[in-house]
Formats: C-alpha cells, sequence, structure tokens
C-alpha cells in the first residue's frame, strides 16, 4: 500500500522560510510525477509545484522564484524550499504522487501539513 507523508509545516512569519518534506512508502517504482498542492478553507485545492521523473520542474506563478520543490529518486521523497513565505502562503500543504503503471493511471495523497504565515 502506497503512504506519503508530509512533514515540515509550521507558524512562520513573514519572509521566513520553510522546507517541506514527503516520504513515501510502498513503491517499488519511481512515480512519474510528484507535487505539491495547497487548500485553504472554502477554497478548491491548487496546484504549487510538480516535478517530473527526470527532474523537469513548473510552478504555479504566485511562487515562482520563491519555492522550489526537488527529489530523491528512487526513494521518491519529495521537498518544497519555501522561501520569502507571504500570508497569502497560509494553506495545509498536500504531497502528491501520480502517473500510470502500463495503462492504469494512479494517484495517491499525503494527509497534509498545516502552514501558516502570520506576523
Amino acid at each position: 500500500q502506497v503512504q506519503l507523508e508530509e512533514s515540515g509545516g509550521g507558524l512562520v512569519h513573514p519572509g521566513e522560510s520553510l522546507k517541506l518534506t514527503c516520504v513515501t512508502s510502498g513503491s517499488k517504482f519511481s512515480f512519474e510525477t510528484m507535487a505539491w498542492y495547497r487548500q485553504t478553507p472554502g477554497a478548491q485545492r491548487e496546484l504549487v509545484a510538480t516535478i517530473k521523473s527526470r527532474g523537469v520542474t513548473d510552478y504555479a506563478d504566485q511562487v515562482k522564484g520563491r519555492f522550489t520543490i526537488s527529489r530523491v529518486n528512487p526513494k521518491n521523497t519529495v521537498y518544497l524550499q519555501m522561501n520569502s513565505l507571504k500570508p497569502e502562503d497560509t494553506a495545509v500543504y498536500y504531497c502528491n504522487a501520480n502517473g500510470r503503471w502500463g495503462p492504469n493511471p494512479y494517484e495517491y495523497w499525503g494527509q497534509g501539513t498545516q502552514v501558516t504565515v502570520s506576523s
């Protein structure tokens, strides 16, 4: 059974940094895509950053230049380095893994970790 577990969230002041970690278990293969999403109360979950198995990355416009996603294969560990945090970055951050095993799609989620940016 595949499991994803996030850690590293917390309370920080504006301008400070946090590094989120997502550790996975239960998979013998590297996930095709790993990603970080975030969600605030009453809002839809939004994509923050993605990273392919070969290292290609993509970011939401709101975090470009401030956040960096990275991963370690084949452990399927993914990180999100968040710098220059703003109050609007406050959210629950979720780790995601998705792709296809042959013709069959898969998608897994972690339970989330709270990030609060407040003065």
